[in-house]
């Protein structure tokens, strides 16, 4: 099992921390119509500023809004290596955050384009992020499968709102086989952009890090992640054929549909050490229904 000190940040499922409700208990009734109590995941607005023009307004769960804040702004492109972040100011009352630069900003531009991604609630601009990949070229660094075996099983095994209520999706960001940050949202692309968020007021590298997330390898999470510089993504969940094409163009190693001893790698495998011993991995039985996990 999992515990909080084995995370620099760790999920909140019972939004303990700084006294922030993260989930409520509600009444209903289940399939055979026995009264039950349920929690549920809050949602709160959070209007993102740079400088003093409106971007986004994001429903989020509501903690480490000045993470997500610089998150999405970096992973956008509104904010970039000449961008002098000078002060990230949040108020609570007003549900805002204000991101702060000496120097201008190309985010006039950025508001212009139209086209949105995959993702769930604020979405991000696909457009935006395709611009972001010119020139990107990812270490190659290699992964060990015992890695990928110890990590799914102390994030799956971590208490999480995930576990508790469901309705969220987490992303970690790892170090070989140590889960360091496991941030959750109800968008994946939010719990994404918390991460890069923390990257980038702590200066961490990415450069030796795996991102881990519960969600599908979408076009906008192979984007996202290789923006980042990270240069390996692995989910439980599948993929899409446009995700798995960036990944490949951008030398980023892919893998999904990891449950138990299984999973498929789409891009990056000849950076696979495989060194694990699958005796002492615990599977996992495949479901019935799903086509992917079968395959």
């Amino acid at each position: 099992m999992a515990y909080e000190a084995d995370y620099i940040i760790a999920p909140d499922p019972l939004g303990a921390r700084g006294g922030l409700r993260l989930t409520r208990s509600v009444a209903g009734v289940d399939h055979t119509g026995a009264q039950i109590e349920t929690l549920v995941v809050e949602e709160r607005p959070l209007t993102i500023f740079l400088n003093s023009q409106e971007i986004v307004t994001a429903m989020t769960i509501g903690d480490f809004p000045q993470y997500l804040a610089l998150g999405f702004l970096c992973n956008q492109g509104m904010l970039d290596d000449a961008s002098d972040v000078t002060d990230v100011d949040y108020d609570e009352e007003l549900e805002t955050v204000v991101v702060r630069t000496a120097s201008q900003t190309v985010f006039e531009d950025k508001l212009k384009k139209k086209t949105r991604t995959s993702g769930c609630a604020v979405g991000t601009v696909f457009g935006d992020m395709m611009e972001g990949l010119e020139g990107v070229t990812l270490p190659q660094v290699p992964v060990k499968t015992s890695w990928l075996y110890a990590l799914a099983h102390q994030i799956n095994t971590t208490p999480s709102i995930y576990l508790t209520s469901g309705a969220i999706h987490g992303t970690v960001l790892c170090q070989q086989d140590r889960p360091l940050v496991y941030m959750e949202d109800v968008g994946r692309h939010n719990a994404v952009d918390k991460v890069a968020g923390w990257m980038l007021s702590e200066g961490v590298s990415p450069s030796d890090k795996i991102l881990y997330t519960t969600g599908r390898l979408t076009s906008e999470m192979v984007i996202k992640t290789a923006m980042m510089g990270i240069p390996a993504l692995v989910s439980r969940s599948g993929f899409t054929a446009w995700g798995v094409e960036i990944a490949q163009h951008v030398g980023l190693t892919l893998i999904g549909r990891m449950r138990g001893q299984r999973f498929v790698c789409l891009a990056g495998n000849d950076r696979l050490v495989r060194d694990a011993d699958l005796a002492s991995v615990r599977d996992e039985p495949l479901k019935s229904g799903r086509k992917g996990a079968k395959q």
